[in-house]
């Protein structure tokens, strides 16, 4: 009978608890690996966060420069159009033209001639078209060239009239194509500094302004390195390498139209257009982007690039990035090492406890708990540590109210110490009322299992403290029920800061509406109730916070256009003309732009421009329509309509409110918007408006 090979119950209980301990071990260094994945893609994340922060930053100072840019060429071409449109210019380039080009049948040509270089030279010492003079400054007679001034040509390009030295520049082979006229350049003048060219047409008297049909051209030579240049500076920016730039694409090359911080004089540096990660072909190539690529000196940059309107040009603005992300890097560098270091201590903790976990003594199963208790200790004390360096208040309350952690600055706003916190209700610390609102937010995170927001002012006897606090839920595990983190911080400057700018908004926007009023009595009060009415309006509309704002300011500013209306005119008892009316009529659009400067917290200019659309598309000046025209235009157009029905003005007395709204609910739907035409009437009949703006019966004195 064969024997029956003997089995190892120990040797096979050994294997198992072998092959237990391999996949726990397995396991760790998978939740390890896991740990450390999760540390570096938060950091990750707050490097993009950091990146997105810079493009707004460096796209406000790429609009704002382009901005000054473009409103810089704009008042050049304006002065040449200005002096193209002269009445004595047309007559006299008219006339000539009319004789075939021979001054000595034109009527007093010398002095027309005369009177023109007058106007020429006056208007340019105004307009700033002056330069240096080349040559010697001696009592002789001798040439001397001036290198920016104004000019007068005729059809042929010949010089009929210029400010003293200006040498006649050559006008661009398209320019009979433009019959607004252009601008050519920039190029170096004989002392290497860059010009430009602005040239308008002149046409003749009573001919509407076509290609073709030009008989002359003013030509305008300016100097642009101390005025344009100038402009590329951001105000108040405090970054060394912090660099805007013009460029111009020429073929396959980029041209840098503007100085380089390098020591670059202009229109010295090209490159290809294809050069390998080159900031400024990314800025050509995709305006209004953001990248990190190589500048010039082949040196790391963040970049973007914005279009400017008025000329076939790209304006730039860069920083380099060891310079804009130094900061951060080392903030989030060290955030990495804090993070890597709790994973490995924490790695490290339950190793020590899975080993001792693993023994088959009972001492060794004693020392693992002890171990253990020490690591989670070690864990609590490196919490405590990095919390406690932070400005910021951070404790954890779980679901019945306790206290289970607080560093240092939410114990020092307690009254009481971090370890004497612990296990105490936040009602007997922080007192019933104080500890309600912490309670509500926290009962909402746990409920929706998402983060909450909430703030607070605390009225102190020196100021108002505001506070904002988060509040995250977090998952229970076997040492925390249940609980939420609250992390508060004080936002009391920011805040102060935000409401004194709103103040003193309001004092500049009061203080231009009461200019207008004290030039037109009739319209007295009339800004004031149109921007208390628009609010109303927005309000009955159930529109948020910024867009009743905007409608008041809107409203309120709405008639601030009218400083540049003649006073005669505005108390005028007799019927206006259809000029006087189209006057009146476009002071409106003159309050947008003299407000286009102006930084308000919601669309206020863009309400102004559209004031005057038509819900239909028959207003002006864009034609919108329907929802085309932001909400809060149409708030103010029906508001300002109203207001100024039931005021009397000199020219006709007021309306009843009756009346007002009948000739609105008439117009609803194709001048008014029908929901605003109805909130008005809404808050007339029902919600005490028609005491609020009665009709003001008696005219002014």
């Amino acid at each position: 009978m064969p024997q029956q090979a003997d089995r190892d119950p120990t040797r096979t209980t050994r294997q198992g608890a072998d092959r237990r301990i391999a996949l726990t071990g397995g396991l760790l260094l998978l939740a390890t690996l896991f740990g450390v994945y999760l540390v570096f893609d938060f950091v990750a994340d707050q490097r993009e966060r950091e990146m997105r922060a810079w493009q707004v930053r460096l796209g406000i100072v790429a609009d704002s420069r382009v901005a000054e840019v473009d409103k810089w060429v704009a008042r050049q071409q304006a002065e040449i159009a200005t002096l193209a449109g002269n009445a004595t210019v047309q007559l006299f380039v008219t006339e000539l033209s009319l004789a075939g080009g021979r001054l000595g049948e034109v009527t007093d040509a010398e002095a027309q001639i005369e009177y023109l270089q007058n106007l020429l030279l006056v208007t340019a010492d105004r307009s700033g078209f002056t330069g240096p003079l080349l040559g010697p400054d001696v009592p002789a007679n001798v040439d001397r060239r001036a290198l920016g001034g104004l000019a007068l040509v005729d059809g042929q390009g010949r010089l009929l009239a210029a400010t003293p030295g200006l040498r006649l520049p050559a006008l661009p082979a398209d320019a009979g194509l433009l019959p607004d006229g252009g601008i050519a350049g920039p190029t170096l003048d004989e002392t290497g500094t860059p010009s430009l060219l602005f040239y308008a047409p002149v046409y003749p008297l009573q001919v509407n302004p076509q290609p073709g049909a030009e008989i002359g051209y003013i030509l305008g030579v300016k100097q642009i390195a101390g005025e344009l240049f100038a402009l590329l500076a951001q105000p108040g920016a405090i970054e060394d390498s912090l660099e805007t730039l013009l460029l111009r694409a020429t073929g396959n090359g980029i041209e840098y139209l503007s100085p380089l911080a390098d020591g670059s004089a202009p229109l010295s540096r090209s490159f290809a257009r294809n050069t390998p990660s080159l900031a400024s072909a990314f800025a050509l190539d995709e305006p209004g982007g953001f990248a990190l690529m190589r500048d010039y000196r082949d040196t790391e940059v963040l970049v973007t690039g914005r279009r400017l309107a008025a000329l076939p040009w790209t304006l730039a603005v860069k920083i380099d990035r060891a310079e804009a992300l130094a900061d951060s890097e080392a903030r989030l560098n060290r955030l990495l090492g804090t993070l890597l270091l709790t994973v490995g201590l924490v790695a490290a903790a339950i190793l020590a406890a899975w080993r001792h976990g693993a023994s088959r003594r009972a001492a060794e199963a004693a020392r693992l708990f002890r171990e253990t208790a020490e690591a989670l200790e070690h864990q609590r004390n490196l919490l405590r540590l990095v919390t406690d360096h932070q400005p910021t208040s951070i404790f954890i309350v779980d679901e019945t109210g306790h206290y289970r952690f607080a560093n240092k600055v939410a114990a020092q706003a307690a009254g009481i110490g971090s370890d004497d916190l612990l296990g105490k209700s936040i009602q007997a610390v922080l007192g019933p009322a104080s500890a309600e609102r912490y309670l509500a937010l926290n009962a909402g995170a746990l409920e929706s299992g998402e983060a909450t927001s909430g703030e607070i002012r605390l009225n102190g006897s020196a100021q108002t403290k505001v506070l904002v606090s988060d509040h995250i839920p977090m998952q229970p595990n076997r040492e925390l029920p249940k609980s939420v983190l609250v992390v508060e911080r004080d936002i009391t400057a920011e805040v102060t800061e935000r409401e004194r700018r709103e103040r003193a908004l309001d004092r500049l926007v009061q203080a231009l509406v009461g200019i207008v009023d004290r030039r037109d009595p009739y319209a007295a009060e009339h800004s004031q109730r149109v921007g208390r009415l628009s609010r109303q309006l927005a309000e009955e509309m159930g529109l948020d916070a910024v867009e009743r704002e905007t409608a008041r300011f809107a409203g309120t500013l709405m008639n601030l256009g009218k400083i540049l209306v003649p006073e005669s005119l505005l108390t005028s008892n007799a019927t206006l003309t259809d000029a006087e009316r189209r006057q009146v009529h476009e002071s409106l659009t003159a309050t947008a732009d003299l407000l286009s400067g102006v930084e308000f917290s919601g669309p206020v200019v863009e309400s102004l421009r559209q004031a005057q659309e038509h819900v239909d598309g028959s207003g002006g000046p864009r034609g919108l329509k329907q929802d085309e025209i932001l909400v809060t235009a149409r708030i103010i157009a029906v508001a300002n309509a109203y207001v100024g029905m039931v005021s009397p003005r000199a020219h006709r007395p007021s309306l009843s409110t009756d009346e007002a709204t009948a000739t609105l609910m008439a117009a609803a739907g194709s001048a008014y918007d029908r929901r605003v035409v109805a909130a008005l009437v809404n808050y007339l009949d029902n919600k005490g408006g028609r005491d609020a703006f009665a009709a003001a019966d008696t005219p002014p004195a």
